[in-house]
């Protein structure tokens, strides 16, 4: 039996290359004669959904969306530029989509510094920066004119997906208010700019429409949608995350909610997980437990008052999932500080943890504190924080065995083993519950009750059920 730790680095995932594009658009050949694009698409979910909007617009211009390299005409990369390992990663997909293709537009978080880009690849077309889609479309129109057919190029009615059918991430705002010495976020995306209630719910309902079982809400700050238009009342809708959430959960599929910051509202929330309307979940980013290194990073230092408001929630919805990212080995973290950390580990027991380990991002505040932390020191926490968090895990997934569960399936593999996801676990960044008999007749997208007889550090194993 093998189990795979939950994703480490969730800024970082999910990615989508080039060949995994023919399954999530669902049109792998372009007409005799029609432009094509291909498109890379790295970092978090809420860039996935700008190369989906970006592709959705090309789309409904008449493009192609080529599958691989050879077939396209030019090849699109939205990057990530979170921290240094990823702007690293970025350079390596532009090189190879230049190595490949030859002809590379260069958008994403990492397009905010088109000098860095054209220093390592001057070659490239053109570089623009996050959720600049006109300038894209710029771009592209530039290397590859449009050559629309209106009698064969025709948009699906829910636009083109770079995620499986049952599930898709629904972004409802942009940038964030937040300061956080350690991120650029704001840098790169601006300020936080909330869409319109009656715009995101119109979207979920079209997705629903069309066959979508699973609906992943995400933001920088998904607490804080609506402040910025002062929870607006537009067409009957309140730009709330509260009457957003509850909205969304009349639709009849499962509703997730990520990056959701603690603030003393979000109690409001967890009844109406209580209640099913939305799934009993929180990805909540605490990343640290002491005060005076959430000080340092310049985030809210309640860590005691953290732990009453999660004994509340667990209180009221006694099922809730809590997942959370860490960092280990800020600048000036002092081995007391760190063990504090495990203690409140200890004492909060979250379901589902991701940890990383600090580094200097070009342009972030906390480059400039003093004490930064030994790499072997870094390495040293970072092995007995998730030693902590893979105990915690094990023995909350070992309470599960004997219980029944709802899941949804992801794939079933050519043996008949299905790999699912509970209410508990988001799509990359948790674990599986398997299903390795019985699996015939099932579909990927369905949700099936099964009763779990075996569990891992981070995984599930089960067998259906009435």
């Amino acid at each position: 039996m093998s189990t795979n730790p939950p994703n480490l680095r969730p800024d970082l995932a999910p990615e989508v290359r080039l060949d995994r594009t023919p399954n999530a658009t669902g049109r792998d050949t372009a007409r005799p004669g029609q432009p094509t694009i291909g498109m890379v698409s790295l970092g978090c979910p809420k860039a996935l959904v700008d190369s989906e909007r970006i592709l959705t617009r090309l789309r409904a211009e008449g493009y192609g969306i080529s599958p691989d390299y050879a077939g396209a005409q030019a090849v699109i990369v939205n990057t990530c530029g979170f921290l240094d390992s990823a702007k690293a990663e970025s350079l390596a997909a532009i090189g190879e989509a230049l190595q490949e293709n030859g002809r590379v537009i260069v958008t994403g978080c990492l397009g905010a510094e088109p000098a860095y880009i054209t220093g390592a690849h001057p070659s490239v077309l053109a570089v623009t920066g996050p959720h600049q889609y006109e300038q894209v479309l710029d771009a592209v129109h530039a290397a590859v004119p449009p050559d629309p057919d209106p009698f064969v190029d025709l948009l699906p009615a829910s636009g083109v997906s770079l995620t499986p059918r049952h599930f898709s991430y629904l972004k409802i705002s942009e940038g964030c208010n937040h300061k956080c010495k350690f991120c650029i976020i704001p840098d790169m995306r601006g300020r936080l700019q909330s869409r319109p209630a009656h715009a995101v719910l119109r979207e979920a309902e079209k997705l629903v429409d069309s066959g979508v079982k699973e609906l992943l809400v995400i933001s920088q700050d998904t607490s804080a949608y609506g402040v910025d238009i002062k929870h607006a009342e537009d067409r009957g809708q309140r730009a709330h995350i509260t009457d957003l959430a509850r909205d969304l959960g009349k639709l009849g599929a499962w509703v997730r909610l990520h990056y959701v910051y603690p603030y003393p509202h979000v109690r409001q929330l967890i009844p109406l997980m209580a209640e099913g309307l939305v799934l009993p979940y929180l990805d909540i980013p605490f990343q640290h437990a002491h005060p005076e290194v959430l000080r340092r990073m310049a985030r809210p230092a309640a860590a005691a008052r953290t732990l009453d408001e999660i004994a509340a929630w667990r209180e009221i919805c006694p099922d809730l999932t809590l997942r959370s990212t860490f960092i280990v080995g800020y600048p000036g973290e002092t081995d007391d500080e760190f063990q504090t950390l495990l203690d409140w580990m200890d004492e909060a027991r979250l379901d589902r943890v991701g940890c990383f380990q600090y580094e200097n991002v070009a342009g972030a505040r906390s480059n400039a504190l003093p004490d930064h932390v030994p790499e072997d020191v870094k390495q040293d926490r970072w092995d007995r924080f998730m030693a902590k968090a893979q105990a915690i895990s094990e023995d909350k997934l070992a309470q599960k065995v004997g219980s029944r569960q709802e899941v949804i399936i992801d794939d079933i593999d050519e043996d008949g083993i299905a790999t699912c996801r509970t209410k508990a676990d988001a799509p990359e960044i948790d674990g599986n519950l398997f299903i390795d008999e019985g699996t015939e007749g099932l579909t990927v997208g369905d949700i099936v009750t099964v009763e779990v007889d075996e569990a891992g550090e981070y995984d599930l194993w089960g067998r259906l059920r009435a």
